[in-house]
């Protein structure tokens, strides 16, 4: 039985964080830039509606998960596989 090093472990670890940060960075970002840009178009008509603001937001992350899904979930995909392959060289 070899069991993988610190290091590699540390890596797998660094490398879920970042594939966090990467797999959610699409729906992320449009949310944002969705809702900055309602929010300014709400404070110059003075229109305060809760739902003009969230209506937008998803309909924003829902597009952006449909157009980055297939390479969000290849990346996802990737990963687990590096995890498995290192599952593999621990189990007896």
């Amino acid at each position: 039985m070899t069991w993988p090093s610190v290091e590699a472990l540390l890596a797998v670890g660094r490398e879920a964080v970042l594939t966090v940060l990467i797999a959610s960075a699409p729906p992320l970002g449009a949310a944002l830039c969705v809702g900055l840009l309602v929010g300014v178009v709400q404070a110059a008509t003075q229109v305060q509606e809760a739902s003009l603001g969230v209506v937008p937001r998803l309909a924003a992350v829902f597009l952006a998960l449909g157009l980055g899904g297939p390479w969000i979930g290849a990346y996802l995909v990737r990963f687990a596989a590096k995890c498995l392959d290192l599952a593999l060289r621990v189990s007896p």
